[in-house]
């Protein structure tokens, strides 16, 4: 059974015209991890709650005790404990979309930062990952010109997909948007935080987000499914979607988590030695859609 979650620590749905039928995917994920000792360990694979996301269907199969939570940003955790030797975990649920499609509003405009939220003022800030004071000149000779709004935030995202090469395996986990950018290439994760960095530096408040995107509507990829990042700018009082590595409107984005960047929302946080053996991700749709 699919049941509607209210609480909302997301965006908020805008009207669009030519939205499409509400949409029925299974996501999921396999993990296999193996440790020389007992070990703790936190994983993020579960969809958010919030509007206009049903959740059904949900399970987990392994044999490692585990608990849920929420996060400080409303993300939903899941809390193991690892016994020694080898373990598998998967996990798997049905989701339904009311509005599947990725929302494009090209009058939405800034935000004047002295006019902030107070709870969105902190996505304007330097983080781990996203340096808007090493990057800031950059950011404003590039862009600095441009009339604020939506069309400013477009050329951020023109600019890191043509600036930055998808390679996969091209950086690591300490990986800053400013070693990428020297760099000139990385994975999803490097684009969403490149772009945030400029989004911040021009006061621009920008958020990391990372979940399952199906491939509706576009040709397969050569290399296997994967958790994808993308990322959410603050304009005309609501948080819409930019992805700087696809740069192409997508459907069925299921949002698994948010933060300042990807420190905030590491798909698996182990503590004790921990070995990954194998990893799996789907997303697709549970019925084939209509011709």
């Amino acid at each position: 059974m699919l049941t509607d979650q209210m609480s909302d620590p997301g965006p908020s749905p805008l009207p669009s015209a030519g939205a499409t039928q509400p949409l029925e995917l299974t996501v999921g994920c396999r993990f296999g991890v193996e440790s020389g000792q007992p070990a703790s360990a936190v994983l993020q694979v579960a969809p958010v709650q919030q509007y206009g996301v049903a959740i059904g269907g949900e399970r987990w199969d392994t044999r490692s005790e585990h608990h849920g939570y929420l996060d400080l940003y409303g993300n939903r955790c899941e809390r193991f404990q690892l016994e020694a030797g080898a373990s598998q975990i998967d996990y798997e649920a049905h989701v339904r979309l009311s509005l599947p499609d990725d929302w494009i509003d090209l009058g939405a405009a800034e935000t004047p930062v002295g006019s902030l939220p107070d709870d969105v003022l902190g996505y304007v800030m330097p983080s781990r990952f996203c340096l808007p004071d090493e990057l800031g000149h950059e950011a404003w000779q590039r862009f600095g010109a441009l009339a604020p709004g939506w069309g400013r935030v477009q050329a951020i995202v023109d600019y890191v997909h043509d600036q930055l090469e998808f390679v996969p395996g091209a950086s690591n986990p300490w990986t800053t948007a400013a070693d990428a950018y020297r760099a000139g290439q990385g994975v999803c994760r490097d684009f969403a935080h490149l772009a945030i960095t400029f989004c911040r530096a021009l006061n621009i408040p920008a958020r990391y987000v990372f979940g399952y995107i199906p491939n509706i509507g576009v040709p397969v990829p050569p290399e296997a499914m994967d958790f994808a990042a993308w990322f959410e700018v603050y304009l005309d009082g609501h948080w819409h979607t930019f992805d700087a590595r696809n740069n192409t409107p997508r459907v069925g984005r299921v949002v698994v988590g948010r933060g300042r960047d990807a420190v905030d929302v590491a798909l698996i946080t182990s503590f004790g030695p921990l070995t990954l053996t194998g990893f799996e991700v789907r997303a697709e749709p549970r019925h084939a859609p209509a011709a």
